[in-house]
């Protein structure tokens, strides 16, 4: 069997990088993206030198998000990201615009190995990683090349979210990864579902954050959603959470 060489040259491409975090879940729609691009922008503005990379090839988003337009990575001995809201950003839109990205199968595989290869993110203490959705050959492939990963796992409280994110967490028991805990995100009403349905799982639910009707008003900018109910309490539940190890040396 023939391994790809740029496996062997991620690791040296993640080796200043302190932690990585890589927010998962069992399928679009219950606030990935989100809540990656404001873990990314709040642990910013805490001080801590943050990078954020969009894995999700099939619909990237967290350029919407945060405003990101106009800026692009320099090419120097790879591909250095450029930096915003004191973020370093990489996304797969660099290489597709505004197109889409009609990858099936091995094309997929190689537009992520080639970004992982390629990036330069220097010295970091968080690389916040938006994960591809589901449990498909797209999130296997970066579980198997983020090796040091911790995995932070959201989901609603709809049965169809749950469903799919117990297979997450099954998957990622079965594979010794470490998980940071689950968020319930989008909660609208008090219920004991998400609680009930993961009390098999040797994981913490770490806190839910409520539906945030004004979110959609402040997407695009980056001060104003800092500002939203979300990201308020994002930053509450990270600062409360000993995993993250926020206050240390990481």
């Amino acid at each position: 069997m023939v391994t790809d060489p740029r496996v062997s040259v991620i690791d040296r491409r993640l080796s200043g990088i302190k932690r990585i975090i890589a927010v998962t879940g069992g399928k679009g729609g219950i606030g990935k993206s989100l809540t990656s691009s404001l873990l990314a922008l709040t642990l910013s503005r805490m001080g801590y030198r943050v990078g954020l990379l969009d894995l999700d090839l099939s619909a990237p988003s967290t350029h919407v998000i945060l405003g990101i337009d106009s800026v692009y990575p320099k090419e120097e001995y790879g591909i250095i990201p450029p930096e915003v809201h004191g973020i370093s950003f990489m996304s797969i839109i660099y290489f597709t615009g505004n197109e889409p990205a009609p990858l099936r199968g091995e094309d997929i595989t190689n537009a992520m190995l080639e970004l992982l290869a390629i990036t330069q993110w220097g010295s970091l203490d968080f690389l916040i990683v938006d994960m591809p959705p589901g449990i498909g050959d797209a999130s296997m492939d970066v579980i198997r090349w983020l090796k040091r990963a911790e995995f932070l796992v959201m989901t609603t409280a709809s049965k169809v979210a749950l469903e799919t994110v117990k297979k997450v967490l099954k998957m990622l028991e079965e594979l010794h990864k470490p998980i940071i805990g689950v968020i319930e995100n989008m909660k609208m009403r008090e219920s004991s579902a998400v609680q009930d349905e993961l009390n098999g799982f040797n994981v913490p639910i770490l806190g839910d954050i409520d539906f945030d009707m004004d979110l959609e008003d402040s997407i695009g900018d980056a001060n104003t959603l800092l500002e939203t109910d979300m990201a308020t309490r994002l930053k509450a539940i990270a600062m409360n959470t000993p995993e993250f190890q926020l206050n240390s040396d990481l």
